[in-house]
């Protein structure tokens, strides 16, 4: 498998991750220093993006991705990504395109994400 490959791969379980709130998945492909920019602008780190799902507080009911590029320079890899979300956020529903930068690394054998952001198109 290229590396391309792979990293559609793990893209592919990060997405069946996030609609099923599968913490265990989210733990293994998110690296324990991740920082992501979510939309609101607000920074997190990899255990409160997976608090926000082990607590319920993010339900996801569908989520797809176009639109996707991929660069690679020896073992990291960034993505571009248009997300299609609906889901629901504490009280607020979120029914839109979001555009996302995701960074992966190799670490012994495993992609995990090390940084990103996203932000809300039209």
């Amino acid at each position: 498998m290229t590396q391309e490959e792979q990293i559609i791969a793990c893209e592919n379980r990060l997405l069946d991750a996030i609609k099923n709130s599968d913490t265990h998945t989210l733990d293994e492909l998110l690296h324990d220093s991740l920082i992501f920019n979510i939309p609101t602008g607000q920074t997190i780190t990899k255990e409160m993006d997976i608090e926000n799902y082990r607590s319920g507080i993010m339900t996801v009911n569908d989520i797809s991705a176009t639109d996707q590029m991929i660069k690679t320079i020896e073992n990291i890899s960034t993505v571009v990504v248009t997300i299609h979300l609906k889901a629901k956020y504490a009280d607020q529903i979120i029914d839109g395109k979001f555009r996302y930068l995701r960074v992966w690394q190799l670490f012994n054998n495993s992609w995990q994400i090390i940084a990103g952001s996203g932000f809300q198109i039209q």
